[in-house]
C-alpha cells in the first residue's frame, strides 16, 4: 500500500513563466512574449508583435535563466526526485522555421539538465508549453497550417537527439485541450496554445478542431520519433483535467455533464488510443469539419500513442442543461454553474480534492496507462512576514490544499489500483501566472521578491510550506501533517 518507492515527487514550471531573458542567448520571440499582463478578472491580451510601452511579464519571469542553480539547490534541499520544466522552442529555433538550431539555446538546457542530474533530480520536459514561435503564428497562422507539423517534429527530433540519456520523460503539448473552452476563452486559448491568430468573423470552432488535429498529428509523429531515437524514452500527453459533475440528478443535467467531458477530453482519446472517438466524428459530420483529416494522419495517430498520461488538476466544475443546443447537447462553457458544496480560491477556482480521485479513476477506467499528476497547486495572495527567521510566509492554506489532494491521490492508488508515477505540484517557486500574468498570484514553496509593479530584487526565501513538503517527500507521502 502507498506510493511506489521510486515515486517522482517534485514540482513544475514552464520556461516562459520563469526563465525571463526573453531576448538573450539567441532566443526568438514566442507567442508568450507578446502576452500582456492582466489581473484577477482582467484578461491578458496578445499583441501584434512586441510593442514598446506594453507590460510583458514573461520577458522578465523570475530570471530563472540566471538563477536556476540557486533554485534547483533549494528544490534538492526539499528532496525533489523530479522537476518538470519546458524547453523554450524559440531558444532552439528562434523563428520556428530556421534551417539550423541555435547552439547557445541547446547548451543552456544541457547545463540545466546536467545540474539536475548532479542533484539527483529527474527532468520531466514539455516540448511546447504555450511557447510557439511568434513567427510561425504571423507567417503561417500557427497550427492552422500543416507545415507547422513538420516544424514541430524537426524541433522535437533535435531535442530527443541532443538530450538522449539526459531526459527520459517527455510531454508534447501542454494542456492541449484548453482550447476547447470556446465561449469565454476560445480565441485566447487558440492564440496561446496553437499560436493561431484569430480575426473578427473567423469560425473559431472550426479553427480549434483543425489546429488541434495538426497538433495531435505532430504529437504522434514526435512520439514515434522519440521511440526510434531513444528506446528508453517515455513520452506522454498533457491534459488540463477537471471533473465535470451534473448540477442535479436530472437526467438532462447528467447527460450534459457527459457531453462536457466529451467536448473537453476527446484529445486524450486520440493521444492514448490513436484514433478519434465516434462521438466527435459524428459532430464533424454534422458540422462539415472532417475535411482536414487525411489518410496519412490516421496512420500517424495510430502509430504514435503515448506511453503515459500527464495531466493538471486544480478544480472541478458543475453543469446544468439549458436546452441551448437541443438534443445534440453540444456543450457550452456558459452551462457551468457554481457548485455550492465546494469552497473556492480568491480567483474563483473551486477546491475539490475528491475530484482528483474521480479524475484518476476516469483516466484509469478508459486507458489503463500509467499516470503522472504534473500540475496541482493553490494560487494565493501571500503575506510576507518580515520578522520571522524560519520562514517568510505562513501559507497554511497552501499546505491544507496540497495535503488534501495528496491524500486523495493516495486513496486512488491504495483503493482503486491507479498506476501513478509521480506528482509535480505547480509551482515550487513563485512565477508569472499563465492565466493572469500576475506575480502576486503566488503558488510556490519558495518566495520570489518581485511583484506586479516590477518591484523587487528576485531574492528567494522559504515559506512554511517548504518545510512541510520536504517532510512529505521524506515520508513518501505517508505523513501529511
Amino acid at each position: 500500500m502507498g506510493f511506489r518507492k521510486d515515486f517522482l515527487w517534485g514540482g513544475a514550471i514552464a520556461a516562459h513563466q520563469a526563465e525571463g531573458a526573453w531576448n538573450e542567448g539567441g532566443k526568438g520571440v514566442s507567442i508568450a512574449d507578446v502576452m500582456t499582463a492582466g489581473s484577477n478578472g482582467v484578461a491578458r491580451r496578445i499583441t501584434n508583435g512586441v510593442i514598446d510601452g506594453e507590460d510583458y511579464p514573461n520577458h522578465v519571469g523570475i530570471d530563472f535563466y540566471h538563477h536556476y542553480k540557486e533554485d534547483l539547490a533549494l528544490m534538492a534541499e526539499m528532496g525533489f526526485k523530479a522537476f518538470r520544466t519546458s524547453i523554450a522552442w524559440t531558444r532552439i529555433f528562434p523563428n520556428g522555421d530556421d534551417e539550423q538550431p541555435n547552439e547557445e539555446g541547446l547548451k543552456f538546457y544541457d547545463d540545466l539538465f546536467d545540474e539536475m542530474h548532479r542533484l539527483g533530480i529527474e527532468p520531466i520536459v514539455t516540448l511546447s508549453h504555450f511557447e510557439m514561435p511568434y513567427h510561425l503564428a504571423e507567417k503561417y497562422n500557427g497550427f492552422m497550417d500543416r507545415r507547422c507539423i513538420d516544424f514541430f517534429v524537426k524541433y522535437a527530433k533535435v531535442c530527443f537527439e541532443r538530450y538522449k540519456g539526459k531526459v527520459k520523460y517527455w510531454m508534447t503539448f501542454n494542456e492541449i485541450n484548453n482550447q476547447a473552452e470556446l465561449i469565454s476563452m476560445g480565441a485566447h486559448h487558440l492564440a496561446q496554445e496553437g499560436a493561431v491568430l484569430v480575426k473578427e468573423g473567423d469560425d473559431i470552432e472550426y479553427m480549434m478542431y483543425k489546429s488541434a488535429h495538426h497538433e495531435l498529428v505532430a504529437s504522434a509523429l514526435a512520439v514515434k520519433a522519440a521511440h526510434e531515437i531513444d528506446p528508453d524514452a517515455k513520452v506522454g500527453c498533457m491534459i488540463g483535467m477537471n471533473a465535470v459533475y451534473p448540477a442535479t440528478c436530472n437526467p438532462e443535467d447528467v447527460l450534459n455533464a457527459q457531453q462536457a467531458m466529451h467536448q473537453k477530453y476527446w484529445y486524450v482519446e486520440v493521444h492514448a488510443r490513436g484514433h478519434y472517438p465516434k462521438h466527435l466524428l459524428k459532430k464533424f459530420e454534422r458540422k462539415g469539419y472532417d475535411n482536414f483529416i487525411l489518410p496519412e494522419d490516421e496512420k500517424a495517430l495510430a502509430e504514435g500513442c503515448v506511453d503515459y498520461i500527464g495531466f493538471s488538476y486544480y478544480m472541478s466544475y458543475a453543469t446544468k442543461y439549458t436546452g441551448r443546443f437541443g438534443r445534440s447537447f453540444d456543450f457550452s462553457e456558459e452551462d457551468y454553474v457554481r457548485n455550492t458544496y465546494l469552497k473556492a480560491s480568491d480567483w474563483g477556482w473551486q477546491i475539490d480534492p475528491v475530484g482528483l480521485r474521480w479524475c484518476l479513476n476516469w483516466f484509469n477506467d478508459r486507458f489503463e496507462l500509467p499516470m503522472m499528476i504534473v500540475e496541482n497547486g493553490f494560487g494565493a495572495y501571500d503575506k510576507y512576514i518580515d520578522d520571522n527567521d524560519e520562514y517568510v510566509v505562513d501559507d497554511q492554506y497552501r499546505i491544507d490544499y496540497l495535503a488534501a489532494h495528496i491524500a486523495a491521490m493516495k486513496e486512488a492508488v491504495d483503493y482503486d489500483g491507479v498506476d501513478l508515477l509521480g506528482y509535480t505540484m505547480w509551482a515550487p517557486i513563485d512565477i508569472v501566472s499563465a492565466s493572469t500574468g500576475e506575480y502576486d498570484k503566488r503558488y510556490g514553496f519558495i518566495y520570489v521578491n518581485y511583484n506586479n509593479a516590477h518591484e523587487g530584487d528576485f531574492s528567494r526565501a522559504k515559506k512554511k510550506s517548504f518545510y512541510w513538503y520536504k517532510h512529505v517527500i521524506e515520508t513518501n507521502g505517508e505523513d501529511l501533517d
